[in-house]
């Protein structure tokens, strides 16, 4: 494949490997910062609609069905039209779906409205992983934990912008659309210079859907444990601090705070880590400090451990979504089908661990919920070994070239 943008003249040049890092970071940052901004809005949407919460959490099941059932399609659009055209309308289509949940009159068009918000978010994913995985290896070093990293800072901008709409009562209708307008025109500005990925030309086009092949099921395996923790610990941090841990509700909000923000910055991190040590040994030392932070969070009774061991549940799952990703992309002849296998068992896992969680803490207690997460995390730990790249060598070769190619047999980029 070849990496290109279209100049004045209409000839590929070749892109400069900092500017495509650059560019792809950002449509991470602006797709998290949608994700951020709905997530923060949902209480308006269930107050508005005058929803009961399983209603609500039937609805919230529509985003994970969506995106499973069309990410493959991602690959299929790559191939016919380039990485440039499919992000920048997959990653504007994303940003655009955020104007629609709001508008919705009920609960059937609300599911409606999830699923074309789940659809285009995971496409958008989809085509964003693959062009990261594509710009790392023409550098020749980890950066996909720090494109993951800058989804957790887009989100946290978009959660943040959400605080003070959501206290000044602001119209969820008006905060959403115009938050979809701005953000459509950032992902518009900012995918033209995309870098544009194309197939070979004995490539055939990737399957309008297909089954993950079985080394991203392998892969999705580790990743289902990963997301499952993330998941758990997400939605039910706050809550596990005010009913285990006697935490006033402002100490329980810490939980969630404390887990994200390490996330975040492991997220941010993991590249020097990974550089250093290899995509197994790293992967392998996170699931070391979730399983640690699991087993903290399970045997404590007061909230400074609990939120301790939150916060360690956030460094150590933060690298599980982006080296596995990464290693899907590099197995197989079509990255973005590959990167959509792991895609789909992953988000099935974040679909499934809440409910979960929640089942299991119903039916026992939420120490016992907790128990699982941290026995999941010794599955990262014993999983590790799937990240290792095919040729064997767990750690980055710093000779690749610094530059994008134009074309195959093209010079890098200077």
């Amino acid at each position: 494949m070849s990496m290109t943008s279209t100049g004045a003249a209409g000839r590929a040049a070749p892109i400069p490997l900092r500017r495509a890092h650059l560019i792809v970071a950002t449509a991470f940052a602006v797709h998290g910062a949608v994700s951020g901004t709905f997530a923060g809005r949902i209480p308006w949407i269930k107050d508005h609609l005058e929803l009961s919460p399983g209603a609500l959490g039937l609805a919230l099941v529509c985003p994970a069905i969506g995106s499973s059932l069309m990410m493959p399609l991602a690959g299929r659009l790559m191939h016919r039209f380039g990485s440039r055209t499919a992000l920048r309308t997959l990653l504007t289509l994303w940003c655009a779906v955020l104007a629609l949940p709001p508008l919705a009159p009920g609960l059937p068009w609300l599911c409606l409205t999830l699923f074309a918000v789940g659809a285009a978010a995971g496409m958008a994913d989809v085509v964003m992983n693959a062009l990261g995985v594509a710009v790392e290896e023409h550098k020749g070093r980890s950066i996909m934990s720090g494109l993951h990293g800058m989804w957790s800072v887009g989100t946290l901008i978009g959660a943040a912008i959400s605080v003070p709409a959501a206290h000044a009562g602001l119209d969820g209708r008006i905060h959403l659309g115009a938050m979809s307008a701005l953000l459509a025109v950032v992902a518009l500005v900012v995918c033209t210079g995309a870098p544009d990925v194309r197939p070979a030309a004995d490539e055939s086009a990737p399957p309008r859907f297909a089954l993950p092949p079985r080394s991203a099921l392998v892969i999705g395996a580790v990743g289902f444990c990963g997301v499952f923790a993330e998941g758990a610990s997400a939605d039910w941090c706050a809550v596990y601090l005010r009913d285990v841990a006697s935490a006033s509700p402002a100490v329980a909000a810490l939980a969630y705070t404390a887990f994200a923000c390490t996330m975040a910055t492991a997220r941010l991190l993991g590249d020097l880590v990974v550089r250093r040590l290899g995509a197994v040994t790293t992967l392998r030392c996170g699931g070391v400090i979730a399983t640690v932070g699991g087993t903290l969070v399970v045997v404590a009774h007061t909230p400074a451990p609990a939120i301790a061991g939150f916060a360690m549940l956030g460094v150590g799952v933060s690298v599980v979504v982006p080296l596995c990703f990464g290693a899907a992309g590099r197995r197989g002849p079509v990255p973005s089908q590959a990167i959509a296998g792991v895609a789909t068992v992953t988000y099935t896992s974040g679909l499934v661990a809440p409910a979960a969680i929640g089942g299991i803490a119903g039916a026992s207690s939420l120490t016992v919920s907790f128990g699982l997460v941290t026995a999941l995390t010794l599955g990262v730990v014993l999983g590790a070994g799937v990240v290792r790249p095919s040729g064997g060598k767990d750690v980055a070769d710093p000779t690749v070239p610094a530059g994008v190619p134009a074309a195959t047999g093209g010079t890098p980029a200077e």
